[in-house]
C-alpha cells in the first residue's frame, strides 16, 4: 500500500450504517421541539402549570415550522426522486432531511447569538433563515445529483422539497399574502383564512416580508449554479483519466454509508480489469478421511476497505472449508483487490475445484528456515509440494507485489517442487509512516532477497528426508473486535510434528503487526524453558474488516501484547494436545476475476484524495463566492 492508497483506505473510517427512517425522523422532531423552545417565547414558564403549557406550545411551534418540512422532505423526496428516475430510499431521504434540519437550526442559532450581541433584531435572523434554506437546497441538490445521477434541473425538483415546504409555511403564517392586496383582497375572501394566518403563528414571524421570499428564490439559483460549477470542476479529471464520473464514486460511497449497499462496488467494477490468479489449497486429512485443516491462498489482496470487494475474504474462506481454515495473506497488493464481493465466489469455487483434485501423501519433511538479505523464509515440504512463509521482520514491510511473488514461486519450483503455496506473513510494519510504506516492488533489492530465499528454501526441502506427519489445531475467535485490530476469525494455530521436530504456524485475523511483536511471540514459542516448538512463524490475514474504522489498525496497537502472547501460548498448548496422524496434499487452480488493475488503484486513490483535500478548498471558495453574491443581492434589495 502506498501513501496515497493508505489515504484512500482511510476513507473507510467514515463508513457507518444509517439509522432507519423512523429513527432519523424521531430525532429530527426532537431537535425541532428543542429549537422551538429556544426560539419562541410564549410566556413565563417558571413554576406553574400555565408555564408548562407555554413550554409545550413552544415545542409544538418548533415541530410545526421546523419539523414538518423535515417530515415532508423525508417522505416526499423518495417518491418524487423515483418518479423522475432516481434511487433515493426512505432511509436516505430521512437522513438527508435530518441533515437539512440541522443546517437550519445551526444557522438560526448562530444568527440569534449574533443578534443578541449586536442588536440586529428579528429581520437579521430571518435573513439568515433565507441563507439557511438556500443552503439546504444546495446541499440536497448535491446529494440528489450524486445518488440519483440526475441532471441539474431534474434533481432540483426533489432537492427543493424541504426548502419549498418551509417557505410555504412561513408564507402562510407570516401573513405575507397581505402584500398582494391592492385596494382590496386579490384572492377570494373564503380562501384568505387558509392562505394568511398570522394570528395563529408566533409574533416573531411578523418580521418576515415579501422580499425574503424573493431573496430566497434568487439565492437558491445562485447556490444551484455553485453546485453545478463545483461538480463540473471536480468531475473533469475523473472523466479524462479514468473514464468515469466522480458522482458515481460519491453515489457509491453515500450508498454504503446510508444503507450498506454495494453501489461502490458497481463503481469499482467500471474501473476493473480482467486477471487470472492462482488459487492454491493445502489440505490436511485425518485417517478417517475427514479434513482437519485447510490453507487457502489465492493471489489476491483482501481490500480495499471494510467489507467492500474482498475486504472480508478470510471469513468467507472460513465458512466454506470443512476443516479449520487458514487463509493467510498472498503476495499481492491493492492492484489485486477484487472489485466486488461477487468475485469472492469465483475465487472460492476455484478453491473448491483445487481441493477436489488434491492427491494426499504421508511424506513430509521437517521445516527449514533460510535467509537472504532482509528476507527470511520458512518452508516445509508436503509430498512434491511446499508451503513457504516469507517475512522481513524485524525490518518493516507491507504488501509484496504480485510479480515478485510469482517470480519467487517460480524460483522455488526450479528445485523440483510442483506446487508452492507462498505466504506473505505480513507481520511487521511501522504503520503508515515512510514514503512507500514497506512495499516490496519488482526490481528492488528486497524483491531479489525474497526470490533468492525461495530458491534456497526449495533446495533445502528437495534435499530433506521424508517422514510421517502429525498435526494439531486450535482456534479462538477472542473477545477482541475489529476496532481493536482483530477480525472475526480471531487467532488460529496449526502445529506440525515431523520426526520429533515441532513447527507452529500462528495466523491472526488482522492487518499487519506492530514492530517487534512478531519477534517476541516467536522467541517465546521457540526458546527458553517454556518453549513449545522448534520453529514458529506468525502470520496475519490482512483482513480489511479492521480498517472500517481507520486505515492504520495493526495487531498490537490497540490490544495488550502480553495478553495476545498468552492467548497464543494457550492455543499452541491446545494444538499440541490435539496432535494426530494426518496426510497432506496441495493443488492449484486458476480463477478469472475482475480486479482493480495495474496502476488503477493509485490513480483512483490520487483522484479521491484530491477530491477530499482540494475539493474542500474549492467548495469553500465557491461557498464564499455564493455568499458574497447573496450579500450583494441582500444589500441591493
Amino acid at each position: 500500500m502506498t501513501s496515497t492508497q493508505s489515504d484512500l483506505a482511510g476513507l473507510s473510517r467514515f463508513i457507518f450504517r444509517a439509522p432507519s427512517w423512523y429513527t432519523s425522523l424521531g430525532f429530527a422532531l426532537l431537535v425541532a421541539a428543542m429549537a422551538g423552545i429556544g426560539a419562541f417565547d410564549s410566556g413565563d414558564i417558571a413554576g406553574s402549570w400555565r408555564g408548562i403549557f407555554f413550554l409545550g406550545r413552544d415545542a409544538w411551534e418548533g415541530i410545526f415550522f421546523i419539523g414538518i418540512p423535515t417530515v415532508v422532505a423525508a417522505f416526499g423526496t423518495t417518491g418524487v426522486d423515483r418518479f423522475v428516475g432516481g434511487k433515493l430510499t426512505h432511509n436516505r431521504s430521512s437522513l438527508l432531511a435530518l441533515a437539512g434540519e440541522v443546517i437550519i437550526v445551526t444557522f438560526l442559532t448562530g444568527a440569534a447569538i449574533i443578534s443578541v450581541f449586536t442588536g440586529l433584531g428579528q429581520t437579521f435572523i430571518f435573513d439568515a433563515l433565507v441563507v439557511a434554506l438556500a443552503s439546504v437546497f444546495a446541499f440536497r441538490l448535491l446529494i440528489v445529483m450524486a445518488v440519483s445521477r440526475s441532471s441539474l434541473l431534474i434533481a432540483a425538483v426533489p432537492a427543493s422539497i424541504q426548502t419549498l415546504t418551509s417557505a410555504a409555511l412561513l408564507f402562510v403564517y407570516s401573513g405575507t399574502l397581505r402584500f398582494f392586496e391592492v385596494g382590496g383582497p386579490i384572492l377570494d375572501a373564503y380562501l384568505m383564512p387558509y392562505l394568511a394566518r398570522p394570528d395563529r403563528a408566533p409574533p416573531e414571524l411578523s418580521a418576515i416580508a415579501l422580499n425574503h421570499f424573493q431573496l430566497l428564490a434568487i439565492t437558491c439559483v445562485v447556490y444551484a449554479l455553485g453546485v453545478y460549477v463545483f461538480l463540473r470542476i471536480v468531475d473533469r479529471p475523473w472523466r479524462r483519466s479514468l473514464g468515469v464520473s466522480v458522482l458515481d464514486f460519491i453515489r457509491g460511497f453515500i450508498g454504503h454509508i446510508a444503507e450498506g449497499t454495494r453501489e461502490l462496488e458497481d463503481f469499482f467494477e467500471q474501473l476493473g480489469q480482467e486477471a487470472i490468479v492462482p488459487v492454491t489449497v493445502l489440505s490436511f486429512e485425518r485417517e478417517d478421511g475427514t479434513e482437519k485443516a485447510r490453507f487457502v491462498l489465492p493471489m489476491i489482496h483482501p481490500g480495499p476497505m471494510g467489507e467492500i470487494g474482498g475486504g472480508n475474504f478470510p471469513e468467507r474462506v472460513a465458512r466454506r472449508a470443512e476443516g479449520l481454515a487458514f487463509p493467510p495473506h498472498a503476495t499481492a497488493g491493492h492492484d489485486f483487490n477484487l472489485v466486488t464481493e461477487r468475485e469472492v465466489d469465483v475465487v472460492l469455487d476455484a478453491a473448491d475445484d483445487a481441493y477436489e483434485r488434491i492427491e494426499y501423501s504421508p511424506d513430509v519433511t521437517e521445516s527449514v528456515r533460510v535467509q537472504s538479505g532482509d528476507a527470511k523464509m520458512l518452508g516445509q515440504r508436503f509430498g512434491d509440494d511446499a508451503l513457504l512463509v516469507s517475512t522481513y521482520a524485524p525490518q518493516f514491510a507491507d504488501d509484496v507485489e504480485y510479480a515478485v511473488g510469482l517470480s519467487a514461486s517460480a524460483e522455488a519450483r526450479t528445485t523440483g517442487l510442483r506446487d508452492v503455496l507462498l505466504v506473505d506473513a505480513h507481520n511487521c510494519n511501522n504503520g503508515l509512516q515512510g514514503a512507500d510504506l514497506g512495499h516490496v516492488t519488482p526490481g528492488s533489492k528486497r524483491s531479489f532477497d525474497m526470490i533468492t530465499a525461495a530458491g534456497l528454501a526449495g533446495e533445502e526441502l528437495s534435499a530433506s528426508s521424508h517422514a510421517p506427519l502429525s498435526m494439531g489445531t486450535a482456534f479462538d475467535p477472542t473477545d477482541w473486535t475489529p476496532r481493536e485490530g482483530i477480525g472475526p476469525l480471531g487467532i488460529r494455530v496449526a502445529v506440525t510434528n515431523v520426526d520429533d521436530q515441532t513447527t507452529a504456524y500462528v495466523l491472526i485475523d488482522g492487518n499487519n503487526m506492530e514492530p517487534g511483536l512478531r519477534d517476541r511471540i516467536v522467541e517465546g514459542l521457540t526458546n527458553g524453558p517454556d518453549a513449545k516448538a522448534d520453529v514458529a512463524e506468525v502470520m496475519t490475514t490482512d483482513t480489511h474488516i479492521v480498517n472500517t474504522v481507520e486505515a492504520e489498525n495493526q495487531v498490537g496497537a490497540a490490544i495488550d501484547p502480553d495478553e495476545l502472547r498468552e492467548t497464543i501460548d494457550r492455543l499452541v498448548d491446545e494444538a499440541l494436545a490435539d496432535t494426530e496422524p494426518v496426510v497432506a496434499g496441495m493443488a492449484t487452480e486458476r480463477a478469472e476475476v475482475t480486479i482493480f488493475g495495474n496502476d488503477r488503484t493509485e490513480t483512483l486513490a490520487s483522484h479521491a484524495n484530491v477530491v477530499v483535500s482540494m475539493g474542500g478548498a474549492l467548495a469553500l471558495a465557491l461557498i464564499l463566492a455564493a455568499m458574497a453574491v447573496s450579500l450583494l443581492v441582500f444589500f441591493l434589495a
